[in-house]
């Protein structure tokens, strides 16, 4: 199997430095350095469609723009480039949602993902109108992907669950493809969701260890309902011609990180009920120090951003091997990210990709088209 990068849209703003925010903590200042305007975030799709990257994700929540109405904008203006969604089900019906999907695929011609994001915060997801907790939001994300699915099967629905309920739904056009479901989450109540109705489980870049126990449980959770997933990783990469070069970078970022600002946001993440995030916390401990968890894993990022907190930083060949490692444990699908967007997808696709296609571990999507079907590495 050919594996699978997707790039970033960073649609709480662009800087050189770090923007910070995520989970329940509002971006950062430096996020107003290069706002997230249409025009900047095409380009940075049209930088990452030509370099090879398969989708770009879109982050939700109150510290970025809307992930729906700005990945409509920007497929305008990019030709090939997928979109992986993120959206919160406990905001609009399953109904909706569904029809959503399927006129984004038939209006982009298909190049729509679905990032199932649950919301770990309550206090967020109060200035929503959610007031449930974590545990019941979970059974009503499985709720709503149950609906959904049928919705896309081109099925009758009717459902009159705990907590949602429609009468005879139905899609009067459906999605071309169905879009894929990714998903993610380390609670137990999150593996259950993701075995049932995942197609791609994510996880935020820990140590190979510790990402190895994540697919282990949920193959296993999987398993017992006769399906099985494909694994992706999210993480911010740094990499540069050496790594002395890109271990430089990586102390620049972390100088521009102010104490008072490192302060507020672990402060507010410290509350944060994601089971994810405080995994997140404990890799660094709030500290500056010995933020190298594993050869080519830096955890500065988490000291300043919720959510994935964690870089790969080296040389090309040292970032490339560390891919290597993850995919050996049964990581397919990487989903990247760097600051600022547009200049580390370059660094990225023209530093690492080359050197794992000469390995012939990805092609480019390009390349692919060229290629009988029967010969086309299975791919997202």
């Amino acid at each position: 199997m050919s594996l699978t990068f997707h790039w970033f849209l960073p649609t709480n703003g662009d800087s050189r430095h770090v923007v910070g925010g995520g989970h329940g903590t509002p971006a950062t200042a430096s996020g107003r350095d290069r706002p997230p305007t249409v025009a900047y975030l095409s380009q940075i799709a049209r930088a990452a469609e030509q370099l090879g990257f398969a989708a770009a994700l879109t982050p939700t929540g109150a510290w970025c723009e809307d992930a729906w109405l700005t990945t409509a904008m920007v497929s305008q203006n990019s030709e090939r480039l997928k979109f992986l969604v993120a959206f919160r089900p406990g905001s609009v019906s399953p109904t909706l949602a569904a029809q959503m999907a399927s006129t984004f695929q038939r209006q982009s011609g298909g190049r729509l993902l679905l990032n199932v994001v649950t919301g770990g915060e309550s206090h967020e997801q109060r200035a929503y109108g959610d007031f449930l907790d974590k545990d019941a939001r979970y059974r009503r994300t499985g709720e709503f992907l149950h609906i959904v699915r049928q919705l896309w099967d081109g099925k009758s629905v009717d459902l009159d669950g705990e907590f949602l309920r429609v009468e005879d739904a139905k899609l009067s056009r459906l999605p071309d493809p169905v879009p894929e479901v990714y998903f993610g989450g380390s609670s137990p109540a999150a593996g259950e969701v993701a075995a049932k109705y995942a197609d791609v489980y994510l996880t935020w870049g820990e140590p190979p260890a510790q990402v190895a126990g994540k697919i282990a449980w949920i193959r296993a959770l999987a398993a017992e309902h006769g399906r099985t997933l494909r694994f992706g990783i999210r993480l911010h990469v740094i990499t540069r011609d050496t790594a002395a070069e890109a271990w430089a970078e990586a102390d620049r970022l972390l100088d521009g990180f102010d104490p008072e600002t490192v302060r507020a946001v672990q402060a507010g993440l410290a509350r944060s009920e994601s089971e994810g995030q405080q995994r997140m916390l404990a890799l660094h401990g709030g500290s500056r120090e010995s933020l190298e968890i594993h050869p080519n894993l830096w955890a500065g990022i988490g000291l300043v951003r919720g959510g994935a907190g964690t870089a790969l930083v080296g040389s090309h060949d040292e970032v490339a091997e560390r891919i290597k490692e993850y995919h050996a444990l049964g990581i397919d699908e990487f989903v990247l990210s760097g600051y600022p967007h547009l200049e580390e997808a370059y660094w990225f696709g023209e530093g690492v990709l080359p050197r794992l296609a000469a390995q012939g571990l990805w092609t480019h999507p390009d390349d692919r088209a060229s290629v009988p079907s029967a010969q086309v590495p299975f791919t997202s």
